[in-house]
């Protein structure tokens, strides 16, 4: 049997994180590597109680020269530009973390969909849907949820759960 080869994902043309149904997930240039380790240690050490402590003590020297600037405008352009400057980068470490987070999550979540045999594996990468396919599988999932669903409410979402795996399997 000949194995068919995967067209890239749109992400892994922009060398960003890869979709996570993409070969290219699994490999990591250098550089990803070490920002995915700085922008760990770095949001562990801002989220710790010692990161908070930094923070407010900058805040309160900055209050305390006050009088010694005489609240002159380059005295406020000083914590301004500080506190935009770390809200910008931060911005980009804690997203890398959540990002690293979700995958982390759905990879568990995956294993759990395909070690249940009642599972519908198709399920497995649903992540990387179009919002019409979510959209569609949620509307499966609510006929389903309801107290009696009937026969035809059961054939129909689980058609359409396979219709979503197989039209993401194509693409």
């Amino acid at each position: 049997m000949k194995s068919e080869r995967k067209a890239p994902a749109p992400t892994d043309e922009l060398d960003t994180a890869p979709d996570t149904a993409s070969p290219a997930y699994a490999t990591q240039h250098p550089l990803t590597r070490a920002f995915d380790s700085f922008a760990s240690l770095v949001t562990r050490w801002a989220g710790s109680p010692m990161g908070f402590c930094l923070a407010v003590a900058t805040v309160a020297a900055w209050v305390v020269t006050g009088p010694l600037f005489r609240y002159s405008d380059g005295w406020q352009l000083v914590i301004n530009t500080g506190t935009t400057i770390v809200t910008f980068l931060m911005v980009f470490l804690i997203q890398q973390s959540q990002n690293k987070d979700s995958v982390a999550m759905h990879l568990k979540l995956n294993e759990l969909l395909s070690s249940h045999r009642a599972a519908d594996n198709h399920l497995i990468g649903i992540e990387d849907a179009t919002e019409e396919e979510l959209r569609r599988l949620a509307a499966a999932y609510l006929r389903l949820s309801t107290k009696n669903p009937n026969e035809d409410d059961i054939v129909q979402a689980a058609a359409d759960v396979k219709a979503c795996g197989e039209e993401r399997a194509g693409a």
